[in-house]
C-alpha cells in the first residue's frame, strides 16, 4: 500500500517528506517537514522568516479550507517614513522592505487543525541538515554568484551566504538552532520570546519599521477559497490579499476559447499576452489587504471585462511550492517564499534566517489601493491551487514565479485538462511568460515556434529552456484514494516521492 506523495523543488526535500509519509504522518505532516527542509537547502528561495499559504482538503470534507500566513508591515511603516529616508518608491531591498514573518505562525496552525505529528518531529530533519550541511546545487551555486552584491552589504549574510561552487557543503547552526527551538517550544517564542527579541532587534539596528509588539500581534487567517469553472472541473484560488483572483480571472477568459486555439505556439503567445493584458490591470487596481478595501469580485470573472493600466508590478518572486497526498485522503497544496530571492538580503544576526522583503510589492502612492500603511498585508503573490472534478478532489498544482504565477499556473492546467497530459508532462512542457513591463513575452527556445516568434517582434525574447524564469511546477492528480499521479518540475532540483 503507497502511503502518500509528495512533490517539490528539491530532492532533499522531497525525500524527507516522503520519509514522514512512511514513519506514518499525513500530507500537512510531510508538506510542512519538506517546506522546513527548502528553508534550509534553497535559501535563494524562501526561509523560515518568510510567509506561506497553503489549500488543504482534509479527508472527508465536501470542499477545500485555505490559510493565509501574510505578515503585516510594522507599526512604524508610513509612506512618510520611507520618503524621509530618500526613496521615491518602495525600494526592492533592505531593511525598509521587511515584514513579518508570517510561516512559522502557518505551520503551528496547519499542524494544529490537521497535522498528527508534532512540530518537533516535522522540523528535526531540516534541523539536522542546516546543523550537518548540505551539498549546494548548481542552481543555488548560480544565485549565490549572482545575488554576491546584494548578500556582501550585511556581513552576516555575507558570512553564511559567500559565493560558492556547486557541490561545495553549506552549513547554518544558527539556523539549526532556531528550528530546534521552534520543534521544543512552539511557535509562541518565535513571536514573542527570545526569538522574537533577537529578530525585533535586528530590524531596530538597521532603523527598520518592524517592532516587537508587530511580532506579538502576528496571526494566520482561515478562509474560504474562492472557484471558477473551467471545462468540467472547479478550481480553486486563495482570496485577496493573494492575486487569486487575477488567476481565476485568467482562468475564465482561456475558458472562451476553443482546444485548438491553446495548442503552444504563436496563436496562443499572442492569446496569453491579450488575456493577461486583460486581467492584471484589475489586480493592481484593486487587490490589497481586505482589512483595508475589498475587491470587487465581478470585473475579475467577467470574460468581458478587459481593464486596462500601467505595470504597477515588481519583476522579482523567487518561491518553492509543494504538493501532497496521503493514503487517508488528506491533500495539500502549498507555497512559501522569501519574496525576491535571498529575500531583503539581511539575515537576523544570531539566527541564520534571511527577512523577507515583501513590504516592496506596497506603493508610496497615497491614492493607490495597495499603499504601505501600518500593520496591513500587501498584495501577496503566493497562489497554491487546487481543482475537482465531480464535486471531488482531483488536481493539486501550482508553481513558483512571482507576478508571473497566474501565467505559468495557468499553462499547467491547460496540459492537465484540455490536453489530458500526465502531471510530469503538463509541468515539464515549455511556457511563455509575459514581463512585469507588459511589452516583453520570455519564450523558452524549445517552445513551439519560438524562433519565429522572435524572429517576428522585439517584444519576444527567447530564454533558454528549463530556465527557472518559467517556474517549478509541481502537481498531483489523485484517482482515488492512494491513488495517484504526480510529477516535479525539471527546471527545478526536485523529485515527485511516493512513499510505499
Amino acid at each position: 500500500m503507497t502511503r502518500g506523495v509528495i512533490a517539490t523543488p528539491h530532492r532533499l526535500a522531497s525525500e524527507v517528506g516522503a520519509q514522514v509519509l512512511r514513519d506514518g504522518g499525513n500530507a500537512i505532516d510531510a508538506a510542512i517537514a519538506a517546506n522546513a527542509v527548502l528553508c534550509v537547502v534553497y535559501p535563494h528561495m524562501t526561509s523560515v522568516a518568510g510567509d506561506l499559504m497553503a489549500i488543504v482538503w482534509p479527508a472527508g470534507a465536501a470542499s477545500p479550507v485555505g490559510l493565509i500566513g501574510a505578515g503585516r508591515s510594522g507599526e512604524l511603516a508610513t509612506i512618510e517614513a520611507v520618503r524621509s529616508r530618500g526613496h521615491e518608491q518602495m525600494p526592492e531591498r533592505g531593511i525598509l522592505t521587511v515584514t513579518v514573518p508570517g510561516t512559522v505562525e502557518a505551520w503551528g496552525r496547519l499542524l494544529e487543525r490537521f497535522g498528527t505529528l508534532g512540530l518537533g518531529a516535522v522540523l528535526e530533519p531540516a534541523a539536522a541538515l542546516a546543523r550537518d550541511g548540505y551539498a549546494i546545487t548548481a542552481n543555488l551555486a548560480d544565485s549565490l554568484r549572482s545575488a554576491a552584491e546584494l548578500l556582501g552589504r550585511e556581513n552576516a549574510a555575507h558570512e553564511l551566504y559567500p559565493p560558492m561552487e556547486a557541490g561545495m557543503v553549506l552549513r547554518n547552526p544558527d539556523l539549526a538552532t532556531v528550528l530546534g527551538d521552534i520543534g521544543r517550544g512552539g511557535i509562541s517564542g518565535f513571536y514573542r520570546g527570545e526569538l522574537a527579541a533577537a529578530i525585533a532587534s535586528a530590524i531596530a539596528r538597521r532603523d527598520g519599521l518592524v517592532t516587537a509588539r508587530d511580532l506579538a500581534a502576528h496571526r494566520s487567517q482561515w478562509v474560504d477559497p474562492i472557484t471558477v469553472r473551467y471545462r468540467d472541473v472547479t478550481v480553486y484560488e486563495l482570496p485577496p490579499p493573494t492575486q487569486g483572483l487575477a488567476a481565476l480571472a485568467m482562468i475564465v477568459r482561456l475558458n472562451e476559447l476553443k482546444r485548438e486555439e491553446l495548442e503552444p505556439g504563436a496563436a496562443f503567445a499572442a492569446q496569453l499576452k491579450r488575456i493577461r493584458d486583460a486581467c492584471y490591470p484589475l489586480r493592481n487596481r484593486y487587490i490589497t489587504d481586505p482589512d483595508f478595501a475589498l475587491a470587487p469580485v465581478q470585473p475579475f470573472l467577467d470574460p468581458a471585462h478587459a481593464a486596462a493600466g500601467g505595470p504597477g508590478i515588481r519583476e522579482g518572486g523567487d518561491t518553492i511550492y509543494i504538493c501532497a497526498a496521503d493514503e487517508h485522503g488528506n491533500l495539500v497544496s502549498l507555497i512559501q517564499s522569501v519574496a525576491f530571492d535571498f529575500g531583503s538580503g539581511i539575515v537576523a544576526e544570531g539566527t541564520g534566517m534571511l527577512l523577507q522583503n515583501r513590504g516592496t510589492y506596497f506603493s508610496l502612492a497615497a491614492d493607490h489601493v495597495n499603499r504601505l500603511e501600518p500593520r496591513k498585508r500587501t498584495m501577496h503573490t503566493l497562489i497554491p491551487a487546487m481543482a475537482a472534478r465531480d464535486g471531488k478532489p482531483w488536481a493539486i498544482f501550482g508553481t513558483m514565479g512571482g507576478d508571473g504565477q497566474p501565467q505559468l499556473q495557468s499553462q499547467v492546467l491547460v496540459n492537465l485538462v484540455d490536453f489530458g497530459l500526465e502531471p510530469a508532462e503538463a509541468v515539464a512542457r515549455p511556457r511563455i511568460r509575459v514581463q512585469a513591463d507588459g511589452v516583453r513575452t520570455s519564450v523558452e527556445a524549445n517552445y513551439p515556434q519560438a524562433a519565429e516568434l522572435a524572429r517576428s517582434s522585439r517584444s519576444y525574447e527567447l530564454m533558454p529552456s528549463r530556465h527557472h524564469s518559467f517556474g517549478h511546477a509541481h502537481a498531483i492528480l489523485t484517482d482515488g484514494t492512494a491513488a495517484w499521479r504526480a510529477g516535479a518540475d525539471p527546471r527545478s532540483d526536485g523529485s515527485a516521492e511516493f512513499a510505499p
